[in-house]
């Protein structure tokens, strides 16, 4: 829900009960409508020119170049299309100058020579369709009153141009025909390197995080990351919205289960899990689910219960409703019947025991809040705002930094939906 909506659903009673037991209060609709329209005027006033000297005298978001990395063609890290993969670096100062947040960034995979030729022609494929320059938002910016705990950090995002989440390896590059480069565990290895030579190799503290894809990306290396910092004095991981499940859709098919078995194989993934590939399905040793039950390194999971990209593409993709009945409600979660809300239900319930376990690890965190949405660390509006995407009156920024520097141990877990009235919901 957004504010100045009305914050509590009568026939819910427990969602009220959930969501002050949790530290929110009932204000009135009227006094946070006004609070949005001061907000939104606010941030309508912070659209001017950005600098990239990382000076805090501005609140633009601030513009950072694209970065190819050197040596990468020959080290065979290259992007679907042969080119060479890139990253945006900003340069930490102050308290922040030895300490190092690295992104991993997300937008999907493909599956088979079709679908991955055609993605050679984006920016997820080719750094030649890449721009230039990105603005550094959310968790990547450097003003404190967006990001008060990593503002002044260095901060790097990693662009994504392999299709399989950083984590294919194929010597050929002949398919049927077709050039194509699955590299990605390549391009993983060539960035650090070439990062661990301009300073990350001394950090202080560090924190691997990505979105999305990039989410995945995030488990898969988290431990790989943690060895490259042998000397650091802390290193932990966090993934926002990477956490994707493994269950049937409305149709009763295990779709997404399939589309991770084809790229797996396609991309030669499965090595990366030897231990798990030798007990089960690869397919099954691409999912979180998996993942996290052999990492050894401290992570934050950062993700929607109803994430809004695994509705529309996981729980209810096009073929499995071919009456597109569910069209409306993937567009806008308030739009869903009651049966549709059950079944987000069952989804949310297959997320929290998935996690179960994690609840357990007293250096690991959790926020899993009941807002409709993919990916939230990037986003200023939803990273750290003062109005919206907080549980227990902590916003993802605030609970993820009392996280990161051990400052309270972060278990956050939503009531259901339609609970928390800071909710941003998008739709896809």
């Amino acid at each position: 829900m957004r504010a100045g909506e009305e914050m509590l659903v009568p026939e819910h009673q427990n969602c009220r009960q959930s969501w002050r037991w949790r530290g929110g209060r009932a204000t009135t609709s009227a006094v946070l409508g006004l609070a949005l329209l001061v907000f939104s005027g606010v941030m309508f006033l912070r659209f001017t020119s950005p600098s990239q000297d990382g000076a805090l005298n501005s609140s633009d978001p601030v513009l950072v170049d694209l970065t190819l990395v050197k040596n990468a063609k020959e080290k065979g890290a290259l992007c679907l299309d042969g080119t060479l993969p890139g990253y945006h670096f900003l340069k930490g100062f102050d308290s922040g100058a030895d300490n190092w947040l690295i992104h991993l960034e997300g937008g999907g995979w493909c599956h088979d020579l079709e679908s991955c030729n055609a993605r050679k022609y984006t920016v997820y494929g080719s750094s030649s369709r890449m721009e230039r320059q990105v603005p550094f938002t959310g968790i990547l910016s450097n003003l404190p009153s967006y990001n008060p705990d990593f503002f002044n950090w260095n901060k790097v995002k990693i662009r994504y141009c392999d299709g399989a989440s950083f984590s294919g390896d194929v010597e050929e590059t002949e398919q049927n025909g077709t050039t194509l480069y699955f590299r990605g565990e390549r391009i993983w290895k060539a960035v650090m390197e070439e990062l661990l030579l301009n300073g990350l190799a001394t950090a202080k503290k560090a924190l691997l995080t990505g979105c999305s894809a990039g989410g995945l990306a995030t488990y898969i290396h988290c431990d790989d990351f943690k060895a490259l910092l042998p000397n650091a004095e802390t290193v932990k991981c966090m993934a926002d919205g990477g956490f994707f499940l493994d269950v049937k859709d409305i149709s009763g098919k295990s779709s997404m289960h399939d589309f991770y078995s084809d790229v797996v194989h396609l991309q030669d993934v499965g090595k990366m899990f030897p231990n798990c590939i030798s007990r089960m399905d690869a397919a099954k040793c691409f999912f979180p689910e998996e993942i996290t039950k052999s990492i050894s390194t401290p992570v934050f999971i950062l993700n929607s219960a109803y994430d809004a990209w695994q509705v529309k593409n996981v729980l209810a993709p096009g073929y499995s409703d071919p009456s597109n009945l569910w069209a409306s409600c993937k567009l806008d979660i308030k739009k869903c019947n009651p049966i549709q809300i059950k079944i987000l239900e069952g989804f949310r319930a297959a997320l929290l025991d998935d996690i179960s376990d994690v609840k357990t690890k007293k250096d690991w965190g959790i926020f899993v809040d009941s807002c409709f949405v993919h990916c939230q660390s990037l986003r200023n509006i939803t990273w750290h705002s003062p109005y919206y995407q907080r549980i227990n009156n902590k916003t993802i920024a605030e609970s993820t930094g009392d996280w990161y520097f051990d400052r309270r141990e972060v278990k956050e877990i939503d009531g259901p939906y339609p609970c928390n009235p800071t909710c941003v919901n998008d739709g896809f």
